[in-house]
C-alpha cells in the first residue's frame, strides 16, 4: 500500500541546516596542546550529553563539565576553561542551499519544522545564525525533556506541526534518527547532501 503524500517537512539542524567546520575545534586543540578530537570526544560522552539534551542541566553547566574534564590535559582549570570557551564561541554556519529550500517549501504552503537534540542555547543559536522566523515550529529536546529517536519526541513534533505522522517527511543525517522516525510512523530520509533536494521536492510534490 502506497504511503500518503507528505504535507509537512521536519528537518534536523546539525548536519542538515547547520554545518560545523571541524578546523575550528582542531585549531583550538592545537593552540592549547590538546589531543586531536578531544573536545568533541569529551563533550559527546553520553553520560555528559544526555542530561543537557533533556533539559536536566543547562548548556552552561554542560560546558563547565567539559572544562573540568579537560583540566589535566590542558594544564590546569584556567587553560581548560579558556579552551572550551573559545571552542564554544563558534556556533557553526547555515547551509544556505538548504535554507533556500526551506524558504521554497514554506512558500509553497508546506509547514517546515526543525527537529533537533539541542540545549537551552538553541534559541540564541538560531538568532545568531539568522534563522529566527525561518521555520514554522522548533522542536527542541531540552524543552521537551525527551530526545530523538524516542517515539515521544516524534509524536510531539507531529503535534507541533498539526500534522499526522504519516503525512510528515523527516530528514536527518543520522541513521538512528531516521530509523526512530520511521518506527514512529513518519516518512524519513537520510540526508546525504544537496543532491537529495530533488528527491525531497518530489516527495513533497509541490
Amino acid at each position: 500500500m502506497a504511503r500518503e503524500r507528505a504535507t509537512a517537512l521536519l528537518l534536523d539542524l546539525d548536519g542538515v541546516l547547520r554545518r560545523f567546520d571541524p578546523a575550528v575545534a582542531a585549531g583550538v586543540e592545537r593552540e592549547y596542546g590538546l589531543a586531536d578530537g578531544v573536545l568533541t570526544e569529551i563533550a559527546m560522552q553520553w553520560g555528559r550529553l544526555q542530561p543537557v539534551l533533556t533539559g536536566q542541566v543547562s548548556h552552561a553547566d554542560w560546558v563547565s563539565s567539559v572544562a573540568d574534564a579537560l583540566a589535566e590535559p590542558a594544564g590546569g582549570p584556567d587553560q581548560a576553561r579558556a579552551a572550551v570557551e573559545q571552542w564554544q564561541r563558534y556556533r557553526g554556519e547555515v547551509d544556505t542551499t538548504v535554507l533556500d529550500f526551506v524558504r521554497e517549501v514554506r512558500g509553497a504552503g508546506i509547514k517546515v519544522g526543525l527537529a533537533t537534540n539541542a540545549t537551552d542555547l538553541l534559541d540564541a543559536d538560531l538568532a545568531t545564525l539568522g534563522l529566527t522566523g525561518e521555520l514554522d515550529v522548533v522542536v527542541n529536546s531540552s524543552t521537551l525533556g525527551v530526545h530523538k529517536p524516542a517515539p515521544e519526541y516524534f509524536q510531539a513534533a507531529c503535534v507541533a506541526l498539526a500534522t499526522p505522522p504519516a503525512r510528515v517527511l523527516f530528514v536527518d543525517d543520522e541513521d538512528w534518527a531516521v530509523r526512530g522516525a520511521r518506527a514512529a510512523g513518519l516518512s524519513a530520509h537520510r540526508w546525504g547532501g544537496h543532491t537529495d533536494l530533488r528527491y525531497l521536492r518530489a516527495a513533497l510534490n509541490y
